[in-house]
């Protein structure tokens, strides 16, 4: 296999009796797409591969697709978590992308309408979106899931200004292997979801590819990866990648901790009544009621829910921590949706209001999410507070 490198964005395989061109873009760089354009025209494929999936590019070409979310089905699906995060993924893409005046994902959408207009075939070359945002998040312990949630929201924050070069930068290998070891440090298995896997995905994609002379358009942080794995499926290594596609079951630790609580804390009631009275254990339902109800509430007040929403947040909590199959954000987010029923214009917004902090906030979408959310992460910190706090009503 030779491997030579034309610029710091296009690399050149030569493996098989075959052609492989890679040009390593920035997603949000309008010199990437342009660049993809012309090394399409001028090399002339038999084969275009994007690192996108099918899905995503149906929401690139139709940025309107969020009219069909139904919010009641994905709250009642247990999918607000990773709805939320999808879009704070996305707000941080687009606030660089605006700054830039260009929209995420351009170079990809550029690769097919180029491969289009020329007559070349394409193929969707990455994995769906959907499954490696389940797999990294399974894949994480709770400590990650935090971390993870706390580096996605820290870009809605996310104000500053970035400049052409400094996106051109993004591109340079030096500067992203240090960007990658730093990712890797931070969310190990994060990391190994989003990037190592994607790797082997990709190059496997790229490798199968029909034709002798394949261009392949990926974000440049994969360049290596990639090239490493062509090396070693053209060794004879499998080119298989369907595991890839399986997200792992919960652990078994995840099945049974939904248990542990309430069998928890209704030993520890029991216990209080069977060692110092009824008072006693009266007093720890009290406590226990006040501390995870209050949190709870307090989650929902801080997303500025209806007071409704925020009234059923301290009712709820603290019986639905004992029920494993129900948490309190479904009902709160449930009831905000129907005391605030998203109308046509926070459909038509939602692209747009991600991209700020109040638009979050003042989206009924988004709104009902983080009611969902923040009520829910209120009622796990009071969940562990009060169960020390009532054990030691017990001395």
């Amino acid at each position: 296999m030779l491997v030579t490198e034309d610029s710091d964005t296009i690399t050149k395989i030569e493996v098989d009796d075959r052609e492989i061109i890679i040009v390593g873009t920035a997603h949000v760089s309008k010199e990437s797409a342009e660049e993809v354009s012309k090394t399409i025209r001028e090399e002339s494929p038999d084969n275009v591969c994007v690192e996108i999936d099918a899905s995503r590019y149906k929401s690139l070409q139709s940025p309107n697709s969020w009219k069909d979310l139904d919010i009641f089905k994905v709250i009642k699906k247990k999918q607000g978590f990773l709805l939320l995060a999808n879009l704070a993924l996305s707000s941080f893409q687009k606030k660089i992308g605006k700054s830039l005046d260009i929209k995420p994902g351009e170079e990809m959408k550029a690769a097919i309408d180029t491969a289009t207009a020329e007559g070349i075939p394409f193929t969707f070359a990455d994995r769906d979106i959907q499954i490696t945002l389940r797999k990294a998040w399974r894949k994480s312990s709770l400590w990650g899931k935090n971390k993870l949630f706390a580096v996605l929201f820290a870009n809605v924050f996310f104000n500053e200004k970035i400049s052409d070069s400094d996106i051109e930068s993004m591109k340079k290998k030096s500067e992203l292997d240090g960007m990658m070891s730093e990712l890797a440090n931070f969310l190990p298995s994060v990391k190994e979801v989003l990037i190592d896997e994607r790797d082997k995905f990709l190059a496997s994609k790229i490798y199968t590819a029909n034709g002798k002379k394949i261009v392949a358009v990926v974000g440049a942080g994969h360049v290596p990866g990639i090239i490493n794995w062509i090396k070693k499926f053209s060794e004879g290594e499998d080119t298989n990648i369907e595991p890839l596609n399986v997200v792992p079951p919960p652990k078994s630790i995840s099945k049974i901790f939904p248990f542990i609580i309430p069998a928890a804390v209704i030993a520890l009631f029991v216990t209080g009544f069977l060692k110092s009275g009824l008072d006693t254990s009266l007093s720890m339902m009290m406590w226990w009621v006040i501390i995870n109800g209050s949190l709870a509430a307090l989650g929902a007040l801080i997303a500025m829910a209806h007071p409704l929403t925020i009234l059923s947040a301290f009712v709820a909590a603290p019986i639905t921590t004992m029920s494993p199959g129900i948490g309190v954000g479904m009902v709160t987010g449930l009831l905000e949706a129907v005391l605030r029923k998203p109308k046509v214009i926070d459909f038509e917004r939602l692209s747009e209001d991600i991209t700020s902090l109040r638009g979050f906030w003042k989206n009924r979408i988004t709104h009902i999410l983080l009611v969902f959310f923040l009520s829910s992460i209120g009622s796990s910190i009071g969940t562990f507070i009060a169960i020390p706090y009532i054990t030691s009503l017990l001395s």
